[in-house]
């Protein structure tokens, strides 16, 4: 258990103390029940970060029968619920969260994120754009790279095109956005620019069968032998089982 998680059980267990040893109810007052409720709600978002999702239920339902319309409690367990492969329960409680707060664009962005994975990629869409209608969001960078995701799926590639530039613009390190980019421009036969992408994805991130493949593709273009026989073995010895390996084969 981490420090921060066991300093937040503490206090929630001196609140439930407080209670149970007759001295003065700190939940009878509005301020004191607004502690209380975010005491809790740290407690299951630190359970949540450590991947703990039973744990992180209990302290979250406690939020809630203090305050039921908590919009970070209930995204929180929205969050809980879609790592749980309950996408109903997972969107009952994002749902709550975003009618308490309709414009919080780090809830909106989750659940851009759990419509994505559900492949309903229109109402995920519309959720990645109204996150990043909030031009102060720390993760602006991240909603743009998902909308740039979201528009692939969509068929839109001129719209991805434009929306992981922006992404890249606020934040040049941003490993999804830059292999999209490099793939992308090779397709496009920019090869300049889709081997600066892709060198700077390859600083920011461990290869994957995709990428790997790429960089096979693109060492060819600039003749670099040695180079793509290494993408080609690395291939071989992690991704054996891929489409990518199977096409890589095909393209020798």
């Amino acid at each position: 258990m981490s420090l921060r998680v066991a300093l937040l059980l503490c206090f929630a267990t001196l609140l439930v103390g407080c209670v149970s040893t007759g001295n003065v109810d700190p939940l009878s007052t509005g301020k004191g029940r607004e502690e209380a409720r975010h005491a809790y709600v740290q407690l299951g978002l630190g359970y949540l970060q450590q991947g703990q999702m039973e744990r992180a239920k209990a302290p979250l339902k406690k939020a809630l029968e203090l305050d039921s319309s908590d919009a970070d409690a209930n995204a929180a367990l929205g969050l809980v619920f879609q790592a749980e492969l309950e996408p109903e329960l997972a969107n009952e409680y994002y749902t709550k969260a975003l009618s308490s707060r309709p414009k919080d664009a780090r809830i909106l962005n989750n659940y851009g994120g759990f419509l994505y994975e559900q492949k309903r990629y229109k109402e995920a869409y519309e959720r990645f754009q109204q996150a990043a209608d909030d031009n102060l969001y720390a993760e602006r960078a991240r909603v743009f790279e998902n909308l740039g995701m979201t528009s692939l799926m969509l068929g839109n590639r001129d719209a991805a095109l434009e929306e992981f530039n922006k992404a890249l613009r606020l934040d040049r390190q941003q490993p999804r956005a830059l292999l999209e980019m490099a793939e992308m421009s090779y397709e496009d036969r920019h090869y300049v620019p889709a081997r600066d992408y892709y060198d700077r994805f390859s600083q920011l991130s461990e290869q994957n069968a995709r990428s790997l493949l790429l960089g096979t593709r693109l060492a060819k273009v600039y003749d670099d032998r040695n180079k793509a026989a290494s993408y080609g073995l690395q291939l071989k010895r992690l991704y054996p089982g891929t489409p990518e390996y199977q096409q890589y084969l095909s393209e020798q």
